[in-house]
C-alpha cells in the first residue's frame, strides 16, 4: 500500500510540526505501507525526515501565491494521486479535489464555533473561518475517514454536521525535551516581592485566549498582596495585542510584574518553562492544546479554562476556571498560590498523565486508521485512543 500526503496547505507553526514529528517517529513498514509519497513546498519538504520509505516530491507551483497553490491542489494534485499512491492524507483539513479515497484530519475548531467566531466582527479573519468552515465540512463528508484530536472536538464537529463516515480520536504527540520532572514548590512565605512566583501563559494573543483577564487576575492579586509576576508569551493578532498593551500598561505601566515577551522561537521554548512555576491557558476555543501539553509535560502546576477539550487534555491534573471572569480566574490561581503542596500534586499529576501522549503512538495509530478506513484491513497492534465506526 503506498499512502499519499497533500501538504500544499502546511507551511507554518503546528501543521508542520505535526506532520515532521508524525513522519519521524512512523514505521509504516509495520502498518503494511510500503511508501509514503509528501508533495509540499521546498521549505516543508526539507525539514522532513530522510527515511528509505519516504518520498519528499516538490512542486514548484507550492512555493508561489495562493491562486497558483489552490488551482495545484484541486487540478494537480488528484492527477499525482490517481498515478502515485492508493490513498490520500489530507491532514489540512481541506480537499478541493475529487481523489477517493480520502482521510483528512480537524486541527482547527474555530470554524464551527459561531460564538468565537463572532469575536472576530465584521473582518478579514471572520470572513475566512466562515469560508474554512465550508471547505472543511466539504472535506469531512467526502472523506472516508476524519482524524479529531479529542472526543470533545469530535462531539463539537459532528454536532454541527452529522456524523462522519469513520472517525477515530488520536492526540498529537509530544517532544521529549519538553518533558521535565517537577520542581519543589516553594512555600508561600518563601514569596516576595523580590522574588515572586513566576507565572506564565504561552500563546498567541487572541481575541478567544482571554490574555487581558488573565492580567487583570493577576493585577488583583498583586493588590491583595500575594507576589505574583506573569510572562505572556507568543506572537499576535493585532487586535487582540492592542487590546493586552493596553491593560498591561494601565494595571502595571512599569512591567514590573506584567510583562508580554512577544515570540519565543519554538526550538526554546522548553526553556521558557523550565524558568516559570505555576501555567495559566485561558483559552476558550481549543481543538487539542499542544501548548497545555507541553506545559504538563514540564511538570508546572496548571490553570486553565474548563472550556472544550481543556478539561479531558488535563484529566484532573489541573485547576479549570472560566476564562471569560476575572474573579474565577483570581480565585483559581490564588488557591494554587496558597497551597504549595496542592501545587505538587497538581504538578506530578499532569507529569504523569503527559507521559501518555508520544508521537509514535500517534503515528501507529494514523497510519493504521488510514490504512483500515481506506479498506484495508489494519494489523494487529494496541488498542487506539478512541476508533469509532
Amino acid at each position: 500500500m503506498i499512502v499519499g500526503i497533500d501538504g500544499s496547505n502546511i507551511r507554518a507553526g503546528g501543521g508542520v510540526t505535526h506532520l515532521v514529528s508524525l513522519l519521524a517517529a512512523a514505521d509504516p513498514l509495520a502498518q503494511g505501507i510500503e511508501k509514503i509519497i509528501v508533495w509540499g513546498a521546498h521549505a516543508l519538504l526539507e525539514r522532513l525526515p530522510e527515511r528509505p520509505w519516504l518520498e519528499p516530491r516538490c512542486e514548484p507551483a507550492l512555493d508561489g501565491g495562493l491562486l497558483r497553490r489552490l488551482r495545484w491542489h484541486a487540478q494537480e494534485l488528484p492527477e499525482r494521486a490517481r498515478a502515485s499512491c492508493d490513498v490520500l492524507f489530507e491532514p489540512g483539513g481541506t480537499a478541493a479535489h475529487d481523489f477517493a479515497p480520502m482521510v483528512t484530519m480537524s486541527q482547527n475548531l474555530l470554524p464551527f464555533d459561531p460564538a468565537e467566531m463572532r469575536r472576530y466582527g465584521i473582518s478579514r479573519v471572520g470572513l475566512r473561518l466562515r469560508l474554512l468552515r465550508r471547505a472543511r465540512i466539504q472535506a469531512f463528508l467526502c472523506a472516508v475517514g476524519v482524524i479529531f484530536l479529542t472526543h470533545a472536538a469530535r462531539e463539537a464537529v459532528t454536532r454541527r454536521i452529522g456524523e462522519c463516515r469513520r472517525s477515530a480520536v488520536i492526540p498529537h504527540g509530544l517532544e521529549d525535551r519538553f518533558r521535565l520532572s517537577p520542581r519543589p514548590q516553594r512555600p508561600l512565605e518563601a514569596l516576595w516581592p523580590e522574588k515572586p512566583l513566576r507565572l506564565l501563559y504561552v500563546s498567541i494573543v487572541d481575541v478567544y485566549k482571554h490574555q487581558s483577564v488573565v492580567a487583570e487576575a493577576v493585577a488583583r492579586l498583586r493588590g491583595e498582596g500575594l507576589p505574583l509576576c506573569i510572562d505572556f508569551v507568543g506572537p499576535g493578532y493585532p487586535p487582540a495585542l492592542r487590546r493586552l498593551q493596553r491593560t498591561l500598561s494601565r494595571l502595571d505601566p512599569n512591567g514590573h510584574f506584567l510583562r508580554y515577551r512577544g515570540a519565543i522561537p519554538y526550538s526554546d521554548l522548553h526553556e521558557t518553562y523550565q524558568a516559570a512555576e505555576l501555567f495559566v491557558f485561558a483559552s476558550s476555543c481549543e481543538t487539542f492544546a499542544n501548548i497545555l501539553l507541553e506545559a504538563m509535560a514540564a511538570g508546572l502546576p496548571i490553570a486553565s479554562s474548563d472550556r472544550g477539550p481543556l478539561p479531558e487534555v488535563l484529566g484532573g491534573a489541573g485547576e479549570l476556571f472560566d476564562p471569560e471572569r476575572v474573579e474565577s480566574v483570581a480565585t483559581t490561581i490564588r488557591r494554587l498560590v496558597c497551597d504549595p503542596e496542592r501545587r505538587g500534586r497538581l504538578a506530578a499529576a499532569a507529569f504523569a498523565r503527559a507521559q501518555d501522549f508520544s508521537w509514535e503512538r500517534c503515528a501507529a495509530e494514523t497510519l493504521a486508521f488510514i490504512r483500515s478506513a481506506s479498506g484495508e484491513r489494519e494489523p494487529p497492534g494496541r488498542a487506539p485512543f478512541g476508533a469509532h465506526p
